[in-house]
C-alpha cells in the first residue's frame, strides 16, 4: 500500500510546521556582514581573520586553499 500527501506551502510555513527556529535575522546580519566585506568596508586583516574562522582544519585548510589556488593560477607548475 502507498499513500501520497501533497502538501503546498511555503517555506516558512514548511519551518513553522516542523518546529525549527526562525533564523531570519541571523541570515539578514551575515548578508550584511558579507556585503560590507566586499564593499571593501573592512580591513584586511579582519578578512582574513573571518576566512581563518570559517576554514575547516584552521591553518592546514588554509595552506590546502593556498596551495590549489596557488597551482591553478601558475597553470599546474612549481617552482622547479
Amino acid at each position: 500500500m502507498k499513500i501520497n500527501i501533497e502538501l503546498e506551502c511555503t517555506p516558512e510555513e514548511a519551518r513553522r510546521a516542523v518546529g525549527l527556529p526562525d533564523l531570519t535575522p541571523i541570515h539578514d546580519r551575515y548578508v550584511a556582514m558579507m556585503m560590507e566585506t566586499m564593499q571593501g568596508q573592512i580591513a584586511p586583516e579582519m578578512r582574513d581573520a573571518m576566512i581563518r574562522a570559517w576554514q575547516p582544519m584552521g591553518e592546514a585548510g588554509m595552506s590546502f586553499w593556498k596551495g590549489l589556488f596557488d597551482r591553478g593560477t601558475t597553470g599546474g607548475t612549481s617552482g622547479s
